[in-house]
């Protein structure tokens, strides 16, 4: 499924909780799709563009109180840049973007984690992006006890991972409605398993895809 419309680069998303891998296995995607011959962008939400990285800097500093609202409000704003500058033209010359997070994250944590309405996310998402769409969405996914091990060792905590089980509970659960609704592009990938057989799942998806 094309969802890119004119495009002829593909969209590549990669999504999860915290602590589940997203970070390493965007790296591993992005080259594996090098080495299959394309042209690859790499990018992440919030960020991706000079107005992004510092829109990522106020929501990410611990301790600051952000209304949920307001909150989504900023992601979309940097979302909107990042389109515009990144995402967008690469698409259109052709490359295959690769990007840690986007419109999911919205609908997981300030619709899941912060409680605000589906309807409001999709009316930016509207605005904002039009038809643009992932042509596929990685979703690494591990139990909560283990993504919350595996920050430990971490030390910094930003805002949103200094949030409650709680709160990753809700997220979590939003994330697998997604990939329940939409099967076809949202992939489901169990991320409790060594990282060779993670990838080794990974590889055989993006193989669809060439």
């Amino acid at each position: 499924m094309v969802t890119t419309q004119n495009a002829v680069g593909r969209f590549i998303t990669v999504e999860g909780i915290e602590g589940v891998g997203k970070s390493t296995n965007l790296s591993f995607v992005a080259n594996e799709l090098r080495r299959a011959g394309h042209a690859v962008v790499e990018s992440r939400e919030p960020g991706g563009t000079a107005l992004g990285e510092r829109i990522r800097d106020l929501l990410l500093v611990p301790d600051t109180r952000i209304a949920p609202l307001t909150e989504l409000l900023l992601m979309f704003a940097a979302r909107a840049a990042h389109l515009e500058e990144v995402i967008r033209p690469a698409l259109l010359s052709g490359k295959w973007v690769v990007c840690d997070r986007f419109t999911d994250a919205s609908h997981a944590y300030q619709g899941g984690g912060r409680g605000l309405p589906a309807a409001t996310i999709d009316t930016l998402a509207s605005l904002v992006q039009g038809n643009l769409r992932p042509d596929l969405t990685l979703l690494l996914d591990a139990p909560l006890k283990v993504a919350e091990e595996r920050q430990a060792g971490r030390g910094h905590r930003d805002r949103f991972e200094q949030e409650s089980l709680a709160f990753f509970s809700r997220v979590q659960k939003a994330y697998l409605d997604l990939a329940a609704r939409e099967p076809d592009r949202v992939r489901l990938i169990d991320a409790d398993r060594p990282l060779a057989a993670v990838q080794e799942e990974i590889r055989r998806v993006l193989a669809e895809l060439n």
